[in-house]
């Protein structure tokens, strides 16, 4: 526990405190929006679109070595 030996360092700690929860309340805002967006329709198309077409690139390469 730490102890205090001036009103100061109380009111310093108690500054500093507040700022660290005011900055983890918006780092979990950002959180939230990011998450938000990544589950729109147009993010999980976007990631299908990249899923098909490296699956494609892989499918004319087979058949490229194979002839």
């Amino acid at each position: 526990m730490k102890t205090y030996k001036t009103l100061e360092d109380i009111e310093f700690d108690l500054k500093r405190l507040t700022l660290e929860r005011n900055i983890a309340l918006e780092e979990m805002k950002a959180a939230k929006g990011q998450f938000k967006e990544s589950l729109q329709p147009a993010e999980w198309m976007q990631t299908g679109f990249k899923m098909l077409g490296k699956v494609g690139v892989m499918m004319i390469v087979k058949k490229i070595f194979r002839r």
